[in-house]
């Protein structure tokens, strides 16, 4: 994932960072992608061709649900944004950035109480939207 990750980090060269949590929350950023772009290939792939397959374990790297996968993760993470922005952002700091919930406050600019809150509301919402979309049930949630 690193060599995947650094060219796109020296890419956001025009991208200032102000301090490591900044940098850490660019790099958050690139990992989601990767991991969705990489899951999209994946499933939609053809197989053969003589290519090299390099198995990639979608669980080492994430999800907030066991058997969870990526994309799911990303669908459900995008409706969040929707709704609220600011969680969606949070979830993303602290599942695909690694960050603690006093580094994701500060570089939201928030206090780490209104992070944990966040946090734990995001969680609650991605849960609930993940059951349902495994249901086959597809409805529009509120976050409150």
């Amino acid at each position: 994932m690193v060599n995947e990750a650094y060219p796109k980090l020296l890419k956001a060269d025009e991208i200032r960072c102000e301090g490591r949590l900044q940098f850490f929350a660019l790099s958050a950023q690139i990992i989601r992608h990767i991991l969705v772009d990489h899951s999209r290939n994946r499933r939609y792939a053809k197989r053969g061709g003589g290519a090299v397959r390099i198995p990639f374990d979608e669980g080492q790297f994430g999800s907030p649900m066991p058997g969870v996968a990526v994309l799911d993760l990303d669908r459900a993470l995008s409706s969040l944004s929707d709704v609220d922005p600011r969680k969606a952002r949070v979830v993303e700091l602290r599942h695909f950035g690694g960050l603690s919930v006093e580094e994701t406050a500060e570089v939201l600019r928030i206090s780490p109480e209104t992070a944990k809150r966040d946090w734990k509301m995001a969680k609650a919402w991605l849960l609930r939207e993940l059951t349902a979309n495994r249901s086959g049930a597809s409805q529009n949630r509120q976050i409150g």
